[in-house]
């Protein structure tokens, strides 16, 4: 009479199969919180985009509107020494002075 062992692979089937699906909906469910994460970030900064879009445009408009004579007319600044606001010099130098002869 022989006595056959119990099949030791058929008892470790069910626990492996139950890993495997728990490690495959672990893989899954990580899977859509990261894809979550993604769309939450691209919402956001959609979001920012708009805000700052909507900012810019006020500004903008709050410049155009404004009154142009509260401001007085300086001239653009020029370098380190702006303070000193010298007018330009035009120079003429007559053309015959620079004509090489022949």
């Amino acid at each position: 009479m022989t006595t056959a062992a119990p099949p030791l692979n058929n008892t470790l089937f069910p626990t492996n199969v139950t890993t495997r699906n728990q490690e495959q909906s672990l893989y899954q469910s990580s899977g859509a919180i990261v894809a979550a994460i993604v769309v939450g970030v691209i919402i956001i900064f959609t979001v920012v985009l708009l805000i700052l879009k909507t900012y810019n445009r006020h500004m903008r408009v709050k410049r155009e509107l404004e009154p142009k004579g509260t401001k007085a007319a300086l001239p653009p600044a020029l370098g380190q020494n702006s303070s000193i606001a010298q007018p330009p010099t035009v120079t003429f130098i007559p053309g015959d002075i620079h004509v090489q002869s022949r």
